[in-house]
């Protein structure tokens, strides 16, 4: 199985900075795109960006889409996001995945790493 492990979460204020980390244990055929989506409390996982391994496509959601960045190094396995002018609405546990393509949706989750913005 694809083992993949989140860091870099905590405690910001608003208008602040976060980048988090996805370490992927390997790259297979079946898992050619990953992806950040989070969850807030009483509130279903929701999308917040992809990135194909290949090409370097990204996707993102409205309500992220200019302050967040994702990005990923091939050769370490990597997935990152960086997430810039944080909101308190972007309080949540966030998780990496991993997929075969955007529309298959995740087939492997990481742990989920806590993102909390103060105001």
């Amino acid at each position: 199985q694809v083992q993949l492990r989140e860091s870099g979460g905590g405690l910001v204020q608003a208008g602040g900075s976060l980048r988090l980390s996805c370490a992927a244990s390997e790259r297979t055929f079946n898992t050619n795109a990953m992806g950040w989506f989070r969850q807030a409390p009483g509130k279903e996982r929701e999308f917040v960006a992809t990135i194909y391994w290949s090409t370097g496509t990204t996707s993102y959601a409205d309500s992220v889409k200019g302050r967040f960045t994702i990005s990923r190094d091939n050769a370490k396995n990597m997935v990152y996001l960086q997430m810039n002018s944080l909101k308190p609405e972007d309080t949540a546990v966030y998780y990496c995945a991993a997929m075969r393509t955007a529309i298959a949706g995740p087939s492997y989750w990481g742990q989920g790493t806590q993102v909390t913005v103060s105001s």
